[in-house]
């Protein structure tokens, strides 16, 4: 091990690392997430072990941590490690679970996005809770977005500001989850990259009035890779036949998977209308149900027809 440490850094003697594989060890990370560490962050190796990172890995433990999950952990965000236990990640800590008035959903969050113990609150959190605030968000659905997508909550507050107030300017009503949807989509890339996604949109015949009621309607519709919204839109438009712009009034199709759900789906719905089974079916009826209720409500109705949708799930 220490040799493939030596690869990434360079010592007089060989203490220094192996002093902390040796800890690393001890506290149950794998050889790869050792290397993983090093590699990414090898200043580790100039640390002191028991009597810099002991110390945070004991409190981590102490608030509930296991070996296994602090070992992943860490390993995924190193940036903990070097952080300051008694400046930073302590009073991070007891922030959050002032604001959650629980210790459990305090470690949940934590484990969602371990990056909520490093940042500055009052240069990043505060400011942008500040902002939802300022907009009439309710503080319950900050609490939520705090606890299930804590990166939106730390990106630059100028920056959210500016997002917020174009999802509100969008007539999009902040006191719904909607809302929130709106701006993680809008949060989580570029303009660059979302204006890609709306050219995709584009190609397929969408007004810009289009994209816009379909980003109103289903926010996280833009958060689907330009690959997927081609090959989503090929398959329904080119192979099924459905209009480009009935699959605008359904956005919500964009996050659903192709191979799993759209096309097994599609498939076995011709066959029912082929046999006269049904007549009509819509695509929110056809997609955004269930597997239950989708079984229940089409496949259900006659023996034969599941061994078909199995065919049909298995074709892909």
């Amino acid at each position: 091990m220490a040799s493939r440490v030596s690869n990434y850094v360079h010592f007089e003697t060989p203490e220094k690392p192996d002093s902390l594989i040796t800890f690393l060890e001890n506290h149950g990370f794998s050889n790869t997430q050792i290397l993983i560490l090093i590699k990414r962050q090898p200043m580790l190796l100039l640390f002191d072990s028991e009597k810099t990172l002991s110390p945070k890995l004991e409190f981590l433990y102490s608030i509930g941590f296991s070996r296994p999950e602090l070992a992943k952990l860490l390993s995924n965000y190193r940036r903990l490690l070097i952080s300051s236990l008694e400046k930073q990640i302590i009073p991070s800590f007891n922030l959050l679970r002032n604001l959650f008035q629980s210790h459990d959903k305090t470690i949940k969050a934590i484990k969602r996005y371990t990056g909520i113990l490093v940042y500055d609150s009052k240069s990043y959190l505060y400011p942008n809770m500040n902002v939802l605030r300022g907009v009439g968000v309710p503080e319950s659905n900050i609490l939520m977005l705090l606890n299930y997508k804590a990166r939106t909550l730390l990106c630059k507050p100028v920056w959210l500001k500016e997002i917020v107030e174009e999802v509100k300017g969008m007539g999009i009503d902040s006191s719904t989850t909607k809302f929130l949807a709106a701006v993680i989509a809008l949060t989580s890339m570029s303009k660059s990259t979302l204006e890609k996604k709306f050219d995709v949109y584009r190609r397929w015949g969408w007004s810009d009035q289009e994209i816009r009621e379909a980003f109103q309607r289903y926010p996280s519709c833009v958060t689907a890779s330009e690959g997927k919204i081609m090959a989503i839109m090929d398959f329904l438009v080119t192979k099924m036949g459905y209009h480009s712009n009935l699959v605008a009034k359904q956005p919500s199709i964009f996050s659903q998977s192709l191979e799993k759900r759209i096309v097994p789906r599609a498939l076995f719905a011709r066959e029912l209308l082929s046999l006269g089974l049904v007549s009509n079916l819509t695509l929110s009826a056809l997609f955004d149900t269930s597997e239950k209720v989708f079984v229940n409500r089409f496949v259900n109705i006659a023996p034969e027809l599941l061994i078909l949708y199995e065919e049909k799930k298995k074709s892909v």
